[in-house]
């Protein structure tokens, strides 16, 4: 789409800028050959002009498409025939109303563009509004059905933690996951400060982050990365929500807490720690593990680590051993919706 767009507007540009040069530059009395450079240098001008202008168009119309696209399917039959018919009805009221108000004196020429565009959005509005009840009075009942909503695929929000989490890319692997995955700008933003973290710990759950979110674009087709932005709300997880809502999308994640908050405004979450529940755990007991500790644990003689994903490892034994990189074997693994535990003692 971009590329025909640039193919045309290059065309008419360098079309343009020739019967323009053909226009003017006989005025200037040239040489012939002084002229036949300068009328080919504005078609190249022209031609420049219009592939650099034919992106930037081609882009939006795009979006524009994907847009359209999403509303569209959104929409039923119904809906659309009687935004149709309201439109058509504004429009034939405004024609009737002008021919009162067109010969008024110096005013009348102004007012008719502004009444067939209130009219004709005033009674598209109602239109689309009302056209549940409409069809249900007439008893046009099929109308209110759309068999291509119900296989309609929401696009999926993905929110810091599941990014970090690590486990969608394997998801989208096996093609459980279906539709768009968009990434917000403020997301990509918060996982290059958490990367940037003079923690080495944070730092490497943000370059983990960003890892994932390379190859999810390598492995995934339909990655979206998106700039919308809300500067008047300054908490992610409130972006987030807003975007959903906006998008008609659901948000993808492992925090508990946008979970719930998600849950009581209305907006559809996946929880991955929830679909995690019903499968198999990674970790087994009996298993041993690599991990390096990094601090006291609040009971005695208790040591805590973390996997790159940012699961907690509780370590029997491991309080003296804060710093050195140990071999644990796991005794229990407790997981919930808030997340995953591994309980572990020093191997042998």
């Amino acid at each position: 789409m971009v590329l025909a767009i640039r193919l045309l507007m290059a065309l008419v540009g360098g079309v343009t800028c020739y019967e323009l040069g053909v226009a003017f530059l006989p005025d200037a009395n040239l040489a012939p050959v002084p002229y036949g450079l300068l009328v080919a240098l504005c078609v190249v001008v022209g031609i420049v002009l219009g592939v650099v202008l034919g992106g930037f168009l081609g882009r939006a119309v795009t979006k524009l498409g994907r847009r359209l696209d999403r509303a569209s399917s959104l929409l039923t039959a119904s809906g659309l025939i009687f935004t149709s018919v309201g439109l058509f009805i504004g429009l034939a009221i405004a024609a009737l109303g002008g021919l009162a108000i067109r010969d008024l004196p110096v005013v009348g020429p102004y007012l008719l563009p502004l009444l067939f565009a209130v009219s004709g959005y005033l009674f598209a509005y109602l239109g689309y509004k009302r056209h549940t009840d409409i069809a249900r009075v007439l008893g046009f009942k099929g109308l209110l059905q759309q068999p291509g909503v119900k296989q309609f695929v929401h696009p999926k929000v993905l929110d810091t933690s599941a990014i970090i989490d690590g486990r969608i890319n394997d998801v989208v692997r096996t093609g459980f996951i279906e539709g768009d995955l968009v990434i917000p700008g403020f997301v990509l933003e918060e996982l290059q400060s958490i990367a940037d973290s003079a923690e080495s710990a944070k730092r490497s759950r943000g370059r983990r982050g960003l890892d994932t979110v390379r190859d999810l674009q390598e492995n995934y087709s339909r990655v979206i990365l998106i700039e919308r932005d809300f500067p008047n709300t300054a908490e992610v997880d409130a972006k987030l929500i807003r975007l959903a809502r906006e998008m008609k999308a659901c948000i993808l994640t492992t925090d508990y807490n946008l979970n719930k908050l998600s849950q009581i405004q209305g907006v559809e979450v996946l929880n991955i720690n929830e679909l995690a529940n019903t499968l198999k755990s990674v970790v087994l007991p009996g298993e041993t593990l690599g991990v390096k500790v990094l601090r006291e644990g609040k009971e005695e003689d208790q040591g805590v680590a973390y996997l790159d994903d940012g699961t907690m490892v509780v370590i029997e034994g491991g309080r003296t051993r804060v710093g050195e990189e140990v071999q644990v074997e796991v005794t229990s693994v407790l997981q919930n919706p808030s997340g995953k535990m591994i309980f572990t003692r020093l191997a042998s």
